[in-house]
Parts: C-alpha cells; sequence; structure tokens
C-alpha cells in the first residue's frame, strides 16, 4: 500500500500510533509469556527490582494501583518461588518484599527481551531521526498531558 500519495490527516498520525502500540504490546507480551511471569505480575516483579526491600505500600504507591490489587499479584508470585515477604519487626503490618534468585532470572531474562526488542524496534534508524523521533514524542505527551489536567480540573471543581 503506498501511503506517499495520502494526506497526513491527524486520525491518519493517530491510528498509526494507536496501531504501533497494539502490535508492540502483543509481540512484548509474546516474548515477556517465555519467563513463565504473567503480565501484571512482570510489571509488578520489574517494580520490585527497582525498588529491592520496599513495602507493599510503597510499591502501590509508585505504581499507582491500589494496595488491594498489588496484594493479589504479590500473592502469586510469592506462590511460584518469585519474591519473599518479610514481617518488619517494628511494625507487622508492613512487609518488606524482597525478590528471590528465581525472580532475579525472570527480571534479568525480561530486560534481555528488551533491549532486543527495542534494538529491532529502532533498527535502521539514525541518532538524528531517533532524536527527532523523542522531540516529536515528548510533544505528544506534553498535549496528552495537558489534556489529562484539564480532566482532573473538571473533575476538582464538581466535588
Amino acid at each position: 500500500m503506498d501511503h506517499n500519495n495520502d494526506k497526513v490527516t491527524n486520525k491518519r498520525i493517530i491510528r498509526q500510533l494507536i496501531d504501533f502500540a497494539k502490535k508492540h504490546r502483543k509481540l512484548m507480551q509474546h516474548y515477556l509469556d517465555e519467563t513463565g511471569v504473567y503480565q501484571a505480575q512482570h510489571r509488578l516483579l520489574m517494580e520490585i527490582s527497582h525498588q529491592p526491600n520496599a513495602s507493599q505500600a510503597e510499591i502501590a504507591r509508585s505504581m499507582d494501583i491500589s494496595p488491594a490489587t498489588i496484594a493479589v499479584s504479590l500473592k502469586k508470585l510469592e506462590k511460584g518461588g518469585y519474591i519473599q515477604r518479610v514481617m518488619d519487626e517494628t511494625d507487622n503490618r508492613f512487609n518488606q518484599i524482597t525478590i528471590t534468585e528465581k525472580g532475579n532470572r525472570v527480571v534479568e531474562q525480561s530486560k534481555q527481551i528488551f533491549e532486543t526488542t527495542e534494538g529491532k524496534v529502532l533498527e535502521g534508524f539514525t541518532e538524528e531521526e531517533k532524536t527527532m523521533l523523542s522531540i516529536l514524542l515528548q510533544k505528544l505527551n506534553a498535549n496528552l498531558g495537558k489534556m489529562e489536567d484539564e480532566i482532573k480540573v473538571r473533575k476538582d471543581t464538581v466535588k
């Protein structure tokens, strides 16, 4: 399909971004399935590896997910032998979460998957093209950020 004669419309650009995101998510899911950890648990495991010995509440806050949702995934990760929860001796309401050797293997395997995928996705791009793409994506994100702020302001004024 030759797009050279097509008019570049806002709708077409947004569609391309959405298509890219869907394709990327599907590919990443395929590769990450090989680690044996489900997507939500995978994200959590990666977060735990970035925040060693964090509490359940700290992880929930940093991921912007409810503590109840985190608790379910943590239970599954613990049952699978990927993490350990250690009761805080000073306050038994808090658990310190540590990653096990098995969990570390998944994290390392995942980092390799990310690195390989990133390289393939941007294969054939010059440094200048990567820089320009990054600048353009920052602009898109800034515009989305403004829209999020407008929604937040509207919600706050309704309360």
